[in-house]
């Protein structure tokens, strides 16, 4: 009980500093407002415990670049010397982990890009944060990126799961590089049912410099699809840098909803897209004060709201039933309609597929070469 209490107190707490007005420009105001200091006295009143289980926390939630200068300051303010150092260190190490992320990245995508079209999906929605494995779509031959990965990069192909395979999607481990490289080839969504969608990608996607780097990534309205495919319809859980990356996205203004609503409408995946922004828009306001300024189009179609998310092991949590099977089941219905067969019947495989990882988990506490 007092891990999960710990837990929802350090969640609180960085999504406080994220979130509210008064850290928007990233630096406090000099007049310390009451929320400020609520902020400031939890900061400075946490136990070495509770910095561990914080920074485990902001680790797992992708934030810790975002939100711990700010936690830092707070910290110095409130006489917390001590755990203000452990926190900048905190920010150092992770600098340097990214960094030396990015000088594989770079390499990598220009490599894999010589046997078709690379686009970096997920890492980079997090900057100046990164997430920790590093995601990349290719529409290039399978054996052609393997064999790339392997005599250039002396990758290891790590062993393909049942849920891998159907996805066709690679893991390879690089000597040097602590994080995962996955491979997402020709196909996205949780069995690799989403083939449109991942032809848009390539279609649409946008050049963005990162550090000394540039890259290929996705357009707005396929980092929303994309992000709604792994959270709504594969995980089924929540991180604060969802939060964070969504709502940045929908206060620039840039989200073309005619478009995204289009686009996610004929996969199957728009009213799972509508309740995803939805619950986003609910938890802002819980530290905002308002929501975001979403059109009509997307909160009439929203199938549920945050009311119905609940935060367990270290996560905000999805209701699978009925609430994600509904959603699942209209994007099955969405692809018979179509007329994409092979597709339906992959995706049709996917309850049998989280059956049997969830009794592999039962009984051997991992669901290795399931899902």
């Amino acid at each position: 009980m007092d891990t999960v209490r710990n837990s929802t107190k350090c969640l609180s707490l960085l999504s406080e500093i994220l979130l509210s007005p008064e850290y928007q420009e990233g630096q406090p105001t000099a007049q310390m407002t009451p929320r400020m200091e609520s902020s400031l006295r939890a900061a400075a009143g946490l136990s070495p415990a509770e910095m561990a289980e914080l920074e485990n926390l902001a680790q797992s939630h992708h934030v810790i670049v975002r939100s711990f200068p700010r936690l830092q300051r707070l910290m110095v303010r409130g006489g917390n010397d001590v755990l203000a150092a452990r926190v900048g260190e905190a920010v150092e190490r992770e600098k340097g982990r990214i960094e030396n992320a990015l000088t594989y990245l770079d390499p990598i995508c220009k490599a894999l890009s010589r046997a078709g079209n690379v686009v970096v999906i997920k890492s980079l929605d997090h900057w100046p944060d990164l997430g920790s494995d590093l995601d990349l779509y290719s529409d290039a031959e399978p054996q052609d990126v393997v064999q790339i990965m392997q005599t250039t990069f002396d990758a290891k192909t790590a062993e393909r799961s049942w849920g891998d395979r159907l996805a066709g999607k690679w893991n390879f481990e690089i000597p040097g590089l602590p994080e995962s490289v996955e491979v997402h080839v020709g196909r996205l969504g949780q069995t690799g049912e989403q083939i449109a969608t991942a032809k848009s990608l390539v279609k649409r996607s946008q050049t963005r410099n990162v550090g000394e780097f540039t890259f290929r990534v996705a357009a707005p309205e396929e980092r929303f699809v994309i992000s709604t495919l792994q959270r709504m319809y594969r995980h089924f859980y929540i991180r604060l840098c969802d939060v964070i990356d969504n709502a940045t996205l929908v206060d620039s203004g840039v989200i073309d909803y005619v478009h995204l609503r289009s686009l996610a409408k004929s996969a199957g995946l728009w009213e799972g897209l509508a309740t995803y922004l939805v619950i986003i828009s609910d938890y802002v306001r819980m530290y905002r004060g308002t929501g975001l300024e979403l059109p009509s189009i997307v909160t009439s179609d929203a199938r549920f709201s945050a009311e119905e998310v609940f935060f367990r092991k270290n996560f905000i949590r999805i209701p699978l039933m009925p609430h994600s099977a509904t959603l699942y089941a209209a994007e099955l219905k969405r692809l018979v309609l179509n007329g994409e067969i092979r597709n339906s019947l992959r995706l049709s495989l996917l309850p049998g597929l989280a059956t049997a990882a969830a009794v592999e988990f039962k009984l051997t506490g991992s669901d290795k070469g399931i899902w």
